[in-house]
Order: structure tokens, then sequence, then C-alpha cells
């Protein structure tokens, strides 16, 4: 099995299985415990794999309202208000975008009261030209994690320099 179709197989089971001990992963894809735990300790290594987290259904526990706020932001000053907004645990994604907002932010909140006050703190900062703030209705799709194939999709940077440097030694035949 190729060292690419390997890592692929490994990250796909572990997406269905992240709490998978080496042994059932060494079974399930039939290489020995050494190899899964040295392709996961090269996965972490190259920070294809960063963690491994629960997944949490947020409404459970009493989040069940999501808001994707979008903000205006003086252009120079998106790093200033991004570390700001990092620091509420509830905003759950923030991104930098294009388009009409410079900021797409998902956030998770009790109830709207809630929603209303911590958005009331955000817009108070000067640096926020604009907002538009949405109430998710319903969630059809929300925190997807997919399995990939095998070579296209793996970090092509990594296995290009791999693949470049092995077609480098077979070409120096001529």
């Amino acid at each position: 099995m190729t060292h690419e179709k390997l890592d692929s197989k490994l990250i796909n089971e572990l997406l269905e299985d992240g709490r998978a001990s080496f042994r059932t992963l060494s079974e399930r894809i039939g290489v020995s415990v050494a190899t899964i735990s040295r392709h996961l300790f090269e996965l972490e290594e190259r920070g294809v794999i960063v963690g491994y987290v629960p997944k949490i259904k947020y409404e459970k526990l009493g989040y069940g309202l999501t808001a994707i706020i979008q903000l205006k932001v003086e252009g120079a000053l998106i790093p200033d208000i991004t570390s700001k907004l990092a620091e509420y645990e509830q905003m759950i994604s923030i991104y930098e975008v294009t388009g009409d907002y410079d900021l797409i932010i998902i956030a998770k909140f009790r109830d709207t009261l809630g929603m209303n006050k911590q958005i009331k703190a955000i817009l108070i900062d000067p640096i926020i030209k604009a907002s538009n703030t949405s109430v998710v209705l319903n969630a059809v799709v929300e925190n997807r994690q997919f399995c990939i194939s095998e070579f296209e999709e793996m970090d092509q940077e990594y296995y290009g320099n791999v693949q470049g440097a092995w077609m480098k030694k077979t070409s120096r035949a001529d």
C-alpha cells in the first residue's frame, strides 16, 4: 500500500471513530500497529491532524441558537478585531472573507438575550464599520468532516515534493 493511500485510509478511519485504538486501526487497514503509529505521528507533525475532539451537539447543552455575524472592518485593523473576537468562546468560527463584509463569524448562544448582549459588546468597537446578523432557523448540515480520496486530496505540497524528488532522481539516467 502506498504512503498516500495508507494516510488517506487512516484519516478516513479516524473520521469514523476518532477513539479507535492503534490495534483496531491496524486491523481495519491491514498494516502493523507500528506502521499506524508512525503514520499517525507523521500526520500530526505535518499539521494534517491537529487534535482529537468529541463532536458536540451544542443544542443538547442549551446552546440552540446559532448566529451568523458579518462585519465590515477598517481594512488594516482586521487582525486587531479578529484577535478580540477570538477571545469570545461562543464564537466558534471566524473567517476573513471577500465580498461586502470582511469577516463572517459563526456563534452559538443559549437565547436571543445572550446573543443581543454579546453582539452589542462587539459593536461598540470603533473598528467595526457595519454589521449584519442572521439567526439560523435550521442547520441542515453542520460541522461536517468528509472522507478524503487518496493522493489527490492529500497535502499536495508534501506529496508533490516527495514525488518531485523521486522524478528528479529517476530522470538523471540520461
